[in-house]
């Protein structure tokens, strides 16, 4: 009598071929990594889950006082603290997606040379587990934004229908740079180091502290061309009535995106087949 196989383990023939169908398969492993996350992050502190909120609070109140009191920048009109928290709410889900699927490989070693899985759950879980600590900090910012809206003094639109695809951009651009890094990291261990330093830079270069409006037009436009930018832009127009929208940069900015999604992919499938040899 032919035996029958529930799972068959075989290489990737295909660069592209992600197996989407085991990912969803093994959906209930993923639920349980978000929730790993989410326990390991405030295992053993003080105030547990709420540094989610504590983190971009305070992260908001010292750059009113730099960026808003010593060095007057401009925040296009909005008020500073809607201004300040809705960049850092934005970027905080990005970078620390960022970072922690740069170090998938890594961190993960020990389970992935001891079980089989597809290796896409987890970088997929470090971005809903972002979604929750998100949705949280999004929380404190709306009860800002309703504030101030109730004093007259931003005007939310209907472009806030856009924050899904704004999200699921975040997520891919993540995604994409993080499994890059990771698969360079095997290798390097010290790149690890670099990438925190990388993403502070990159967040001084993502309109997160000051609004395009405020540079000048040439400027303006190389700047829009960095992907988060167009992406914080239209999180704040929509929420506040004050940003610089442009389709066109936008559309480039989800064209990078895409660019960077597939080169991670490749990498990813190609690293995925031998990176316990070099981790």
């Amino acid at each position: 009598m032919e035996q029958k196989w529930t799972t068959v383990i075989k290489p990737k023939s295909r660069l592209l071929d992600l197996k989407l169908n085991e990912v969803w398969q093994y959906r209930n492993l993923i639920v349980m990594f978000v929730k790993r996350d989410f326990k390991t992050m405030y295992k053993q502190t003080i105030l547990g889950p709420l540094w989610i909120v504590i983190n971009p609070l305070l992260t908001t109140v010292m750059q009113i006082f730099i960026f808003g009191g010593i060095a007057g920048l401009s925040t296009d009109g909005t008020p500073q603290f809607v201004f300040y928290m809705g960049g850092n709410a934005v970027w905080l889900y990005f970078s620390t997606s960022f970072t922690k699927t740069a170090n998938t490989f890594v961190n993960n070693s020990a389970v992935f040379g001891k079980v089989y899985f597809p290796r896409l759950v987890t970088p997929i879980s470090v971005s809903l587990s972002g979604l929750v600590t998100f949705f949280a900090q999004f929380a404190v910012f709306i009860i800002a934004v309703l504030y101030y809206y109730a004093q007259g003094e931003i005007s939310p639109n209907i472009y806030i229908c856009f924050l899904p695809l704004l999200l699921l951009e975040l997520a891919m651009l993540s995604l994409g740079c993080g499994i890059i890094i990771s698969a360079l990291t095997t290798k390097y261990r010290d790149l690890s180091v670099l990438v925190t330093f990388g993403v502070q830079l990159w967040m001084y270069a993502s309109a997160i502290v000051f609004p395009v409006s405020s540079l000048p037009g040439k400027w303006a436009h190389l700047i829009m061309l960095n992907p988060v930018v167009p992406i914080v832009e239209l999180f704040r127009y929509g929420f506040t009535g004050n940003g610089t929208v442009s389709f066109l940069f936008l559309l480039v900015s989800m064209i990078e995106t895409l660019m960077v999604l597939f080169i991670g992919i490749v990498i990813f499938n190609r690293v995925e087949k031998t990176f316990m040899d070099t981790v």
